[in-house]
């Protein structure tokens, strides 16, 4: 899917409602630095500092929309980003643009670290030599798993299960995916009718042979991997009986990218400094 058909997938009036808390929890009462930066029309370019994947532009958009400014990029969603490189710029009255700045660089900060993390496993499936689905989890920061999600979908990976009604799963007391420690509980679970089997926590080397004891048993039922997978051994987990392999360090570990947003007053904006 392009970035124009991922875009489609934010409900508007759910992105609306998530620009207007993040802006509220960043300026909560009066804004002082208005009286100091003034209302007048002013501009800024947005500067990519570090390599990666670039994502969360929908946000970034709406954010800045929220306040009066228009955004032009010069790259699109999923670029490759080789630093220093100026992905965009942003027009405004110059409060609107300082009061936006930090809300918009974390959002697009983290979405892209995301993305860039998941096109990363993407790559070392690839490079494996397999082609099932690399996945997401549910382990996602409170109030910001929509942009989360989104950063795994540029990424390459899949978003997997975005909340607890996505797949009827059967752990510890919610039942169709089911979690399973032992090879006798993915039988059952299969037995039973469970469209996808979950190994958690198994390692490679108990895996493989349990993912193919299971599918010659079974060879309609999907096997997810899941657990302690990390982008160094995710081949390990790589296999021909396994058709998803999810990583919660995916949106867990993933670090942020290093984005700024510079003002300036003259036609060609100054290119900063990596430190």
């Amino acid at each position: 899917m392009d970035a124009e058909g991922l875009a489609l997938l934010l409900p508007p009036v759910t992105l609306a409602a998530l620009v207007d808390s993040w802006l509220r929890e960043d300026c909560p009462g009066l804004n002082y630095a208005a009286l100091v930066s003034g209302a007048g029309p002013s501009q800024a370019a947005l500067w990519a500092k570090s390599p990666g994947v670039l994502a969360g532009q929908p946000f970034f958009d709406a954010i800045f929309t929220q306040l009066n400014c228009q955004v032009s990029w010069f790259l699109p969603e999923g670029s490759k980003l080789v630093p220093v490189a100026r992905v965009a710029e942003v027009r405004g009255p110059a409060h609107c643009l300082l009061l936006g700045e930090r809300v918009a660089l974390n959002t697009l900060a983290r979405c892209s670290g995301i993305a860039s993390a998941a096109a990363a496993a993407v790559e070392a499936a690839r490079g494996a030599g397999w082609t099932g689905h690399v996945a997401g989890t549910r382990k996602t920061t409170p109030g910001f798993r929509l942009v989360e999600k989104y950063g795994l979908l540029v990424g390459g990976a899949a978003s997997h299960r975005y909340d607890l009604g996505g797949l009827v799963m059967v752990k510890d007391n919610h039942v169709v995916e089911v979690e399973c420690s032992s090879l006798q509980e993915a039988v059952q679970a299969a037995e039973a009718g469970a469209d996808l089997v979950l190994l958690d926590n198994f390692k490679p080397e108990e895996l493989h042979p349990t993912a193919t004891v299971l599918k010659a048993q079974f060879p309609s039922v999907a096997v997810e991997a899941s657990g302690g997978i990390t982008l160094d051994n995710l081949p390990q987990f790589c296999g021909p009986h396994i058709d998803v392999i999810s990583m919660g360090m995916l949106t867990q570990a993933a670090p942020a990218l290093d984005f700024s947003l510079k003002l300036f007053a003259k036609e060609v904006a100054p290119v900063p400094k990596i430190h």
